[in-house]
């Protein structure tokens, strides 16, 4: 048996955030929490949205307090602004991390059993939807509007918390390539690198079927065709990536990922680290380490990465040629190739723990171990 859940309304295309308004006046909302970040705001990104709110004369107020990777300290001051507010449904303009904030504090609304932040982490047993939540992504990358997942660092732990709930998916995903036109080259090349990591893990990993393969390798081919065009700001590129991100969102949040993630989680709460460099680096050496456990998927990867011939190769060639084609690709883009200038030898043992305990590894497609994991990470200083 598998379950498969997607957003209930989506809207692709230039200019369809006009659609939000309707979509806020058709469901009877008044009041709208809008969940962004200073950033967005600072850059005129987030207005574009509040202009639409504005011009349908819709009440609405803003919370920004959300950092890059958002803290439990977040969500809770977002869940207090939200009570403060009045509102009866939020708007989430930007990447992961606010859509991710946006998605707590919906919950929690809603379900004020959990208003301790560390008790979502996993597959919480909450009851009730979240608030109404329309997601409009500013990022090409985690997809995170059309998701059931939703990640917090809990940083006096330094670690990350994979949240996995049905009830947190957005009502509306609006998904306007002019919100993501703005990225500068760094940001673009790490969230749709991301996105990579997303259809390949969810193509390859433990509960993939053929629902979730058939959008993962379409995904996997538009993003191969559209990132480096999507960097140097052209507007296919930027097109592709819009859609095919969200493709391998309605993939992998069904099946789950596997240890690119765990192991870039962990970086992300101690280091900092952009969560799509993190991943980028990582999954190369990755792929490498779960070629073995992956049949032919390798082939049809490296075909949807656009490498000629693959059908003549043997099963070791086409491996090579779906990793190397993935580790052009980041060069091109610029992602680092190693963690030598992010990780620092003493934590490897902490980090290797972390990511053996993190949501995504049992979706690995090899079997591992914390011994294991900590060599991957040594293999990348």
């Amino acid at each position: 048996m598998a379950r498969f859940v997607l957003n209930e309304t989506s809207y692709h295309g230039k200019g369809c955030i006009v659609e939000i308004a309707n979509e806020i006046k058709a469901r009877g909302f008044s009041k709208v929490f809008v969940c962004t970040d200073t950033d967005l705001i600072k850059f005129g990104v987030s207005q574009k949205v509040t202009d639409v709110l504005d011009n349908a004369g819709i009440a609405y107020e803003v919370y920004s307090q959300i950092k890059p990777n958002p803290t439990i300290e977040n969500v809770q001051g977002g869940v207090e602004a939200f009570k403060r507010a009045g509102a009866d449904c939020i708007v989430a303009i930007g990447g992961g991390s606010s859509i991710d904030t946006a998605k707590a504090i919906g919950i929690i609304i809603t379900n004020p059993q959990f208003a301790d932040v560390r008790s979502l982490e996993g597959v919480a047993p909450t009851k009730n939807k979240c608030v109404p939540i329309i997601a409009v992504p500013t990022t090409a990358g985690t997809a995170a509007e059309v998701t059931i997942n939703y990640v917090i660092t809990d940083s006096q732990n330094n670690r990350k918390m994979v949240c996995v709930d049905v009830h947190d998916i957005p009502v509306v995903a609006v998904v306007d390539p002019d919100m993501m036109s703005t990225m500068p080259k760094g940001l673009t090349a790490a969230t749709g690198m991301d996105a990579l990591t997303h259809a390949i893990e969810g193509y390859i990993t433990a509960g993939a079927w053929a629902l979730s393969d058939m959008f993962h390798i379409e995904a996997i081919r538009i993003i191969a065709k559209s990132l480096r065009g999507a960097v140097a700001n052209e507007e296919d590129g930027r097109e592709g990536m819009a859609l095919g991100q969200y493709i391998a969102g309605m993939g992998f949040s069904n099946v789950g990922l596997g240890i690119v993630h765990s192991m870039a989680h962990p970086l992300g709460a101690l280091y900092d680290t952009p969560h799509g460099v993190a991943n980028a680096i990582i999954l190369p050496t990755v792929m490498e380490y779960n070629a073995p456990a992956t049949g032919e998927k390798y082939r049809e990867i490296a075909r949807a990465m656009g490498v000629a011939g693959v059908d003549s190769m043997s099963q070791e060639e086409y491996r090579r040629a779906a990793i190397q084609a993935v580790k052009q690709l980041s060069l091109d883009v610029g992602i680092p190739a190693d963690l030598k200038e992010i990780v620092k030898a003493e934590d490897i043992d902490f980090l290797a723990e972390s990511a053996f305990a993190d949501a995504c590894r049992p979706g690995n497609p090899r079997e591992t171990s914390v011994a294991e994991i900590k060599e991957l990470y040594l293999s990348l200083m």
